[in-house]
């Protein structure tokens, strides 16, 4: 009890915000997507399957890692993803996320599909593999480690702001944010990202719209010219204190 005491203290005097993962919103997704389309080599076909799967279907790096081609199952709509167990599904009872298609612009169903043609096709083994410095792939999968490298490294060099603060949990933020953004209900969020505790995804819905139904926002669209030439060119401004 006292040291547990002693550490509240430190968190009062010595609290700081805690660190976050920046997330990816869908317009940077996309640009990623089209810069690793156009290089199309070994290692961007597998990165863009892996970002856009991840992001659409709100994976945690865990569920990424241990994606198989045996779990997923093309269907007229898209792809319906089998994750046996999950943080979440701790008794393996399993879970199945759907994929639609997408556009031109971003569509994980065309990405993973293009990702397997790439390895001939292969119907076993971990989806995510990691590849040799020759990009010959492996029959290992990636590490979480491996995940949150690719993505600074691609934030990086498609020139994103900020890319160190980008991590593997920014594909699930980043979905959370812009579904809310584009309107989707709370519990679609929910169900496709697996969350069983609303606090959280409230939290995230919160973070991308701090600029909507704003108070400042109104105060500042309702200023006229004519209210700043009421104040007096000979007023002063005294400290009021607080």
């Amino acid at each position: 009890p006292l040291i547990k005491k002693a550490l509240s203290g430190i968190l009062h005097v010595h609290g700081r915000p805690s660190e976050k993962a920046k997330p990816l919103s869908a317009e940077q997704l996309a640009k990623i997507a089209d810069i690793l389309k156009q290089q199309n080599t070994f290692a961007d076909s597998r990165n863009n399957a892996l970002l856009q799967t991840g992001f659409f279907g709100a994976f945690r790096r865990s569920e990424l890692i241990a994606l198989r081609w045996e779990h997923i199952t093309y269907v007229p709509q898209g792809m319906e993803i089998l994750i046996p167990r999950s943080k979440t599904d701790q008794e393996g009872v399993g879970e199945v996320i759907a994929l639609p298609y997408g556009n031109s612009l971003l569509c994980p169903v065309t990405a993973l599909n293009e990702w397997s043609i790439k390895l001939s096709s292969p119907t076993s083994g971990p989806v995510f593999c990691r590849l040799l410095k020759n990009q010959q792939p492996t029959p290992q999968a990636l590490s979480a480690q491996s995940i949150n490298n690719i993505i600074k490294s691609v934030a990086k060099n498609c020139q994103l702001p900020d890319a160190e603060n980008y991590s593997g949990h920014s594909l699930r933020r980043g979905f959370a944010t812009t579904a809310s953004q584009q309107g989707a209900t709370l519990g679609s969020i929910m169900r496709q990202g697996r969350w069983r505790n609303e606090t959280t995804v409230h939290g995230y819905i919160q973070e991308g719209r701090r600029f909507e139904s704003n108070a400042a926002t109104k105060i500042l669209e309702n200023l006229t010219p004519a209210m700043g030439l009421s104040i007096s060119r000979d007023s002063t401004v005294t400290d009021g204190g607080d």
